[in-house]
């Protein structure tokens, strides 16, 4: 993940999308798309510093991830040596993960997203292809019994019932087959041609292969692979830049732009093999316009209308997308509300919650998924398995529906607004079917009344005591 910037990740709204043939796949994705809600975890060394995952050992990233631990960060190559040093006192004995699918299944969270390998190389698995891994001996951990840090989260995770992803990182900032250690790097990309050296380059292609296939293998069914670092990919040579033209410039987004490399890892051999490995697998190679994004992902925001492909929006829960002290994490209501919002527009929510270096999650992590798990089990059907219709959302009030007919009106109450009001207005409803509506939670119906454009719901006293406080509410129409 980044902070700060967004050109390489950025997933405009208007971006093509190239539809999956493969019926497994395709049949995966519906499932998928009925899930709305999963949770996202970024974990590593790192976490004991505190900052942003594995950003301030790229050189071209210090304008906005200045490098401020360790004892030696204005010296560039001794930060880094301190930083991949964080391995040797890596030891979060309070691990847990049964407590956190539990926590995340209450929340009404149905599959989980795992940072198995970020940028800067650390592979939280077993993986026999480095010795930069939490299992190695080097790791204060790697005697502990749940060690594999990656096979731990999945097992307890698909034992509360949720689905397993991978989140895995093209790009490999510690391997010496891209970042050669001979070069200095100049940033985020591989630090020699490619091209030029296709030896070196083809040994980083087969490591990432097995490193993927490894964790397709020993781990169990995985769901979704989500691969990162989207500027790891196969490039035209009219695309790409030389050394000497990678001056950071803003583009008419006002995004950075950056030197561009063909790095062609074989992405459809490495999702030909990957699938032969696990049937109908999903596969997210996040900003590369082509097959192999089998859905997009929007970073830490929410589009501002409905998508005509499937969707995630992956966004911060408190702090950062790394362990932050003292991190601030959204309320209840805003939590609540950017679900409402995201899956009114035919989106899901993956929420990035950041284990701490000894393993735990804050308590506010806890209390939210405890909050939105509250409001989930009155409203959940308002949720799962809905589909998008026009016309989304009038003014605080999201539109659900479901194959079936149904409708739902979710309201969405502001922070200080403790009664719910008299009346729910929504225009251009279509209630040409509708026979009946009622409150989710509240026993009775609701009367309603059109008015020109306007359908006009009269919210019953009943409602308002026994919802009294909540931050949304649902009206079903059937």
């Amino acid at each position: 993940m980044i902070i700060g910037e967004l050109s390489a990740q950025a997933v405009y709204e208007d971006e093509r999308y190239v539809p999956e043939t493969d019926p497994l796949v395709l049949k995966k994705l519906d499932e998928w798309q009925d899930l709305k809600f999963g949770l996202l975890m970024h974990w590593g060394p790192y976490s004991q510093w505190g900052i942003v995952e594995s950003w301030s050992i790229c050189p071209e990233e210090y304008g906005w991830c200045e490098r401020k631990k360790g004892d030696n960060p204005d010296n560039y190559f001794a930060y880094k040596k301190e930083y991949e040093g964080l391995q040797t006192t890596f030891n979060p004995v309070k691990f847990n993960p049964e407590k956190w699918a539990n926590a995340a299944k209450n929340a009404g969270m149905k599959y989980v997203v795992f940072t198995t390998k970020h940028h800067d190389g650390f592979s939280m698995f077993d993986s026999k292809y480095t010795d930069y891994k939490v299992t190695d001996s080097k790791t204060p951990f790697s005697t502990h019994p749940k060690a594999n840090i990656t096979k731990e989260i999945f097992n307890a995770f698909r034992g509360e019932g949720l689905w397993a992803g991978a989140y895995f990182s093209k790009p490999d900032w510690h391997h010496p087959s891209y970042w050669d250690p001979y070069y200095p790097p100049r940033d985020r990309n591989v630090n020699y041609e490619p091209e030029a050296n296709p030896e070196k380059w083809n040994q980083f292609i087969d490591f990432t292969h097995n490193q993927i296939l490894e964790l397709l293998t020993d781990y169990g069914k995985v769901d979704i692979l989500w691969l990162d670092g989207g500027w790891v990919a196969k490039t035209p040579k009219s695309q790409i830049n030389s050394w000497y033209d990678q001056q950071l410039v803003n583009n008419d987004n006002g995004y950075l732009k950056h030197r561009i490399v063909n790095q062609d890892i074989r992405m459809d051999e490495l999702v030909e093999k990957a699938r032969e490995k696990q049937p109908g697998l999903i596969v997210v190679d996040r900003a590369v316009h082509g097959k192999n994004q089998n859905y997009l992902t929007p970073e830490n925001r929410v589009p501002e209308k409905a998508l005509p492909y499937p969707w995630e929006s992956c966004i911060i829960a408190g702090g950062g997308w790394s362990y932050a002290f003292n991190a601030k994490y959204m309320t209840t209501n805003k939590a609540v509300h950017t679900l409402v919002d995201i899956v009114a527009k035919g989106g899901n929510l993956l929420l990035n919650i950041a284990p701490s270096p000894e393993g735990e999650w804050d308590q506010g992590a806890y209390d939210l998924l405890q909050g939105i798990g509250g409001w989930m089990d009155v409203n959940n059907e308002a949720i799962y398995g809905t589909e998008a219709i026009a016309p989304y959302k009038f003014e605080k009030v999201c539109l659900t529906s479901k194959p079936d007919g149904s409708l739902y009106l979710i309201y969405l109450m502001d922070e200080n607004e403790e009664v719910l009001p008299d009346t729910v207005v929504f225009k251009d409803l279509p209630m040409e079917k509708i026979r009946k509506a009622t409150i989710l939670g509240v026993n009775g119906r609701v009367k309603w009344q059109k008015n020109g454009d306007n359908t006009v719901f009269t919210i019953p006293s009943s409602a308002k005591t026994s919802l009294k406080g909540t931050v949304a509410f649902t009206i079903k129409l059937k």
